[in-house]
């Protein structure tokens, strides 16, 4: 095959891909959008908190001076960073018992568990 044809080919080709990929587009229907906007989402809740903050945001730098502007944060903060449910308090540490242990510890109430007498190095008294 001499080049020329092969470019012809080509050509032909594309040309012919081109026109059907258009008539394809064109002839589609226009779907309705997979996703709501975002300024369609708002307003279908108003959310008081919400408005409060995007008006805090258009005054810009003034709105670190604004007393709503604040309280707004604030309440913001407190939506995400408050615990849900209240902490427990946590129990007092005890006293050590008797012999430094805990009185609660598993070795204060079975003296099984507790460690045995500390075992003297027999190699440091040899050395002296």
């Amino acid at each position: 095959m001499d080049g020329k044809i092969l470019a012809r080919i080509g050509a032909i080709g594309f040309v012919t891909f081109a026109i059907t990929v258009t008539a394809i587009e064109l002839s589609r229907r226009d779907e309705p959008p997979l996703y709501r906007s975002v300024a369609a989402a708002t307003e279908t809740g108003v959310d008081p908190l919400k408005t409060e903050l995007r008006r805090c945001q258009q005054l810009g730098e003034a709105g670190t001076r604004d007393p709503a502007c604040l309280q707004a944060w604030a309440d913001n903060r407190d939506r995400f960073l408050k615990p849900s449910q209240p902490l427990q308090p946590q129990p007092a540490p005890q006293a050590p018992g008797p012999q430094g242990q805990l009185q609660n510890s598993p070795a204060a109430r079975d003296p099984a568990l507790s460690d045995p007498a500390p075992a003297t190095d027999s190699h440091t008294n040899e050395a002296r």
